[in-house]
């Protein structure tokens, strides 16, 4: 058969921009698979509180503005959505209640995460529904469990987490959004022997490790792929010279995993930083980076053909 065009990114954070870039990318790169690779929810709410007189307030990157239009405010929204923000439209009586109720800040933070996910996979079913593009979608530590639901509600769109899917009939994936531990203490953390339990478990099921992907959201360790800001103990970056001193994160069971099957590719995310190649063996790991915050996508766009990826590219748009 004809060889694979597989267009991967990582890390978007809920930024609605590089989610539509994300989509996009299948017919402007012609590839056959898309694939998302986890932390696609957003960091945080920014309120929109109406005011008596018609405008609204917002702090947005630490400053307060004042919306004095419906056209201001429809900008504003745009903007923090592509940030990777949630917008939420309140009065200043709901404020006050969120701003003494932390459990009612959570519970508005799950809703808002939930029906951004739905709508995201609602849109990427209408577009490449017909197309002939699949699209793979899954979660990242920093993903709540709650969004799985949202995310196993397509019928084009598919989560592949903890699956062995067939990518062309060649090419089968493996996938685990689940991470060795952080400062940050996310959702979807584990001890290293969990991961490799997650790891093996799907590996038992790939049929050719020599034409498999493995989709692991944390990168393998001591690679350059996985260097991350070392932090001191209040989560800031250590200086030395006049330079941010990195640390390696990544995972050893990912690493250990790599080395025991040697599948035909790695592709990672995680570590934003860390944008990069790397081959361990015979197996070449990707880590495309991320800056979301910026509305800006990193992917890779490689293709596959049979045990050898053909040709790739670390793109940026």
């Amino acid at each position: 058969m004809a060889s694979t065009r597989v267009y991967f990114v990582t890390d978007v954070h809920g930024s609605e921009r590089c989610f539509r870039k994300f989509v996009n990318a299948g017919k402007f790169y012609g590839v056959n698979v898309l694939v998302l690779g986890g932390d696609i929810t957003g960091k945080m709410i920014v309120p929109f509180v109406r005011q008596n007189d018609g405008t609204s307030l917002c702090n947005y990157g630490g400053e307060e503005i004042t919306l004095k239009s419906q056209d201001e405010t429809d900008k504003m929204l745009k903007k923090v959505r592509d940030s990777g923000y949630y917008p939420h439209l309140t009065e200043p009586k709901e404020m006050q209640e969120l701003q003494a109720d932390r459990s009612l800040v959570d519970r508005l933070f799950e809703r808002l995460m939930k029906e951004s996910v739905k709508s995201w996979v609602e849109l990427a079913d209408e577009r490449l529904r017909g197309t002939g593009i699949a699209c793979y979608i899954s979660p990242g530590n920093d993903d709540s469990y709650a969004i799985d639901e949202a995310l196993d509600s397509g019928d084009h769109v598919v989560n592949p987490e903890e699956k062995v899917v067939d990518l062309d009939g060649v090419h089968e994936m493996i996938t685990m959004g689940h991470t060795n531990h952080t400062p940050w203490k996310s959702p979807r953390e584990v001890d290293e022997e969990v991961l490799t339990e997650k790891i093996e478990k799907m590996a038992a099921q790939v049929k050719s490790m020599r034409t498999a992907v493995f989709n692991l959201h944390v990168p393998p360790i001591g690679t350059i792929i996985d260097q991350a800001p070392m932090l001191d103990p209040t989560f800031k970056p250590v200086v030395s010279g006049g330079q941010v001193l990195m640390t390696s994160a990544g995972s050893t069971a990912v690493r250990s995993s790599i080395e025991k099957y040697q599948p035909l590719a790695g592709i990672h995310g995680h570590i934003h930083e860390s944008r990069g190649v790397v081959k361990i063996g015979r197996t070449v790991c990707f880590n495309p980076g991320s800056e979301y915050n910026s509305g800006i996508l990193r992917g890779l766009l490689c293709e596959l053909d049979g045990d050898r990826v053909k040709s790739y590219v670390l793109t940026s748009g």
